[in-house]
């Protein structure tokens, strides 16, 4: 998964995409994930100044995923824009590239290591479903992918937003029936001088009159 500039996105995959051209020669992730870094460094010397110059800054982060046959175990590194990277732990929740400021929320209050596989992809689609309906620069298709430790294989499905809308219409009305369940005894202190401030005035009135 990738978020950035387009172009530099689709320059860096393509010339990853010839390295692999006759196959993986690769057996771990980490070597995949380093070849692919190498290969943003090579975009960001060809075209970093000249984006710089038009008033756009080099951005390409990427997440990868998957395992190689002699990984033990499946891997999920972040990759940033200068081509280095970090693996992300087993005790990470989560990772998000790209706009994420409003989706962070709901996964950081419902995600923990009790979560099943189908509770993060509903947690997942809500938080991205929360970003998209406060930006303009989020928008469907979702892809989801799905692998399964060991299998050496994965499950690929897209979903439009004529699939989710229900799903999105009903996370709406839930939230204002949960807004109208929270306790509001606490906001008493909040009100009480406007309603001494409401008293006052019509007592005032009354002795005009």
């Amino acid at each position: 998964m990738t978020s950035g500039l387009r172009s530099v996105r689709d320059k860096a995959i393509t010339y990853f995409q010839d390295l692999v051209a006759d196959g993986i020669p690769y057996n771990k992730l980490y070597e995949a994930v380093n070849a692919f870094g190498e290969q943003i460094k090579r975009v960001a010397k060809e075209d970093e100044a000249e984006l710089a110059a038009s008033g756009y800054k080099f951005n390409l982060n990427a997440i990868v995923g998957g395992q190689l046959k002699e990984d033990k175990e499946h891997k999920l590194f972040l990759l940033y824009s200068e081509g280095n990277w970090i693996e992300m732990a087993m005790g990470s929740q989560y990772a998000i590239i790209g706009n994420s400021g409003q989706g962070k929320a709901i996964l950081n209050r419902v995600l923990d290591e009790n979560t099943t596989i189908k509770q993060a992809l509903k947690a997942g689609f809500l938080s991205f479903d929360s970003t998209r309906v406060s930006s303009n620069d989020v928008e469907f298709p979702i892809d989801v992918v799905i692998y399964e430790k060991d299998s050496r294989d994965i499950i690929e499905n897209r979903y439009e937003y004529d699939e989710l809308k229900p799903v999105s219409d009903v996370w709406a009305k839930k939230l204002h029936q949960a807004l109208d369940e929270v306790p509001d005894d606490w906001m008493d202190k909040a009100f009480k001088q406007t309603e001494t401030d409401n008293n006052s005035i019509k007592t005032h009135q009354k002795e005009i009159t």
